[in-house]
């Protein structure tokens, strides 16, 4: 970290004069200076396109020579409250901002690094400010700066924050897997250093950072890390978690678990091969001959494991997808309330909270196309002779649930019911009607008993419509 901020003093000091992002000052610790500028570089941060602003202390302002300074942030106070919790409360919404002293060969310097505003304006004290070269003022007052503001900060997304910076090319071919972005990405892996560094800063895996080093981007962490525990706990909390019970509750002994540590591509294959080698085999009755299948398609544990992955809310804190094989089912759940109706859903198109997530995953063959996904898990539960996909939403998360097979005499009233639902819309996406005779197969209903299925259809009409 030192070696990077006297990399980063000198490249923010060689620059002509201050700009819009850079302030430069020897002691002057006034709190509500401070507050303001934070305030106003984290809003120009963003109109300019930039992670972030910087405050330097122990800089001249006219020759941008280091001179030294008497500031140090952590003994600093305002009244009875330290200067930076003081600071903490008085920015709305709230930024990650980070103070570091560094002991330039030249001379004490502080930096104070402020994030670019991501979700609105800045406030300090209930006041936006802005930067107009050196002058620091209030937002409002300047309405073409504050629409350009709002709409940088519309196609932000969680994707584009940094994970990690001031990383070496070297450092950066071990912290991500970059053979398995090839081979999922189906091109050949190049033979030279600078053509792999140019696809990841193409798919923005990665942005350039100070002195020749590289950040790599959230969006480059979550899906390719070899290790999430090299990254910030706040990345590593979102990997994929797996819990197998030896019976129908969290109450039963845990017979497996797997705390996931790699990227979700990196990853994806390993858990799904890990889940379905875990599964108890099962007799199908085809058309012509029984055969042994895993209890559950994999094609739906592959497909529902991608949507926890690529529907998750990524600002929801310490919580990442999470999948639990029960005796008699298994749970997919991820962070976030759904962004579309649950019954509608599979007609429906999707909505993804992290776009170039899923566009990674689905360019890499981890998901079905876009819209198709759901489907497909639709069709194969019929196929497994499964009662229905349940879809539910609480407590600001999704799950969804795939039972294990179960004759239509042991499946309820409702999930017969929802049953016909899915098998209707699934008919209707194909250009094709639901009929007494295909939902009797979908049941396994014989065709002298065809009256059952004549029974949750009026039920399911009088439900849905």
């Amino acid at each position: 970290m030192l070696e990077k901020s006297v990399v980063l003093i000198d490249e923010l000091r060689g620059r002509s004069s201050e700009n819009s992002i850079v302030e430069f000052k020897h002691n002057n610790a006034d709190p509500k200076m401070i507050g303001k500028l934070c305030s106003a570089l984290s809003n120009a941060a963003r109109i300019e396109q930039k992670d972030s602003a910087y405050i330097l202390w122990g800089i001249d302002n006219k020759t941008h020579n280091v001179c030294g300074t008497q500031f140090d942030p952590d003994v600093e106070s305002v009244g009875n409250m330290v200067l930076q919790l003081w600071l903490a409360k008085s920015l709305s919404p709230s930024i990650a901002f980070e103070f570091n002293l560094v002991d330039h060969p030249n001379g004490r310097v502080v930096i104070l690094e402020i994030p670019a505003a991501t979700t609105a304006p800045i406030s300090f004290n209930d006041i936006a400010y802005v930067r107009i070269g050196s002058a620091t003022p209030k937002l409002s007052d300047f309405p073409d700066r504050f629409q350009k503001l709002i709409d940088n900060i519309r196609p932000y997304t969680w994707e584009q924050g940094i994970a990690k910076s001031f990383v070496a090319e070297d450092d950066l071919l071990s912290l991500l897997d970059y053979p398995t972005y090839f081979r999922l990405m189906k091109q050949s892996l190049p033979d030279n250093r600078r053509g792999i560094l140019e696809h990841f800063e193409a798919d923005q895996l990665i942005v350039s950072d100070v002195g020749g080093r590289w950040k790599i981007t959230n969006l480059g962490a979550i899906l390719f890390a070899n290790n999430l525990l090299q990254f910030d706990p706040a990345i590593a909390r979102k990997a994929i978690r797996f819990v197998a019970y030896g019976g129908k509750n969290k109450a039963a002994q845990v017979t497996h678990r797997q705390d996931g540590q790699r990227g979700y591509a990196a990853g994806f294959e390993g858990l799904v091969t890990f889940i379905n080698n875990l599964l108890p085999q099962n007799e199908h009755i085809g058309e012509a001959f029984r055969e042994e299948h895993r209890l559950y398609p994999e094609i739906a544990i592959r497909e529902l494991v991608a949507n926890a992955i690529i529907h998750q809310d990524m600002t929801i804190s310490g919580a990442g997808p999470q999948v639990e094989l029960f005796e008699d089912r298994l749970e997919i759940t991820n962070p976030g309330s759904p962004l579309i109706q649950i019954d509608r859903m599979i007609d429906l198109p999707p909505r993804s909270r992290n776009e170039a997530l899923a566009s990674l995953m689905r360019r890499m063959g981890l998901c079905e196309e876009q819209g198709t996904g759901l489907d497909k898990v639709i069709v194969n539960v019929e196929l497994f002779q499964m009662p229905p996909l349940r879809l539910s939403s609480e407590q600001d998360s999704m799950q969804a649930v795939l039972h294990a097979p179960r004759a239509f005499a042991n499946m309820t009233v409702n999930e017969r019911v929802t049953a016909c639902y899915q098998h209707a819309v699934i008919k209707y996406l194909g250009g094709e009607r639901m009929k007494n005779a295909s939902l009797c197969k979908r049941f396994g209903i014989e065709s002298q008993n065809a009256a059952q299925a004549t029974k949750v259809i009026k039920a399911a009409e009088t439900k849905f419509n």
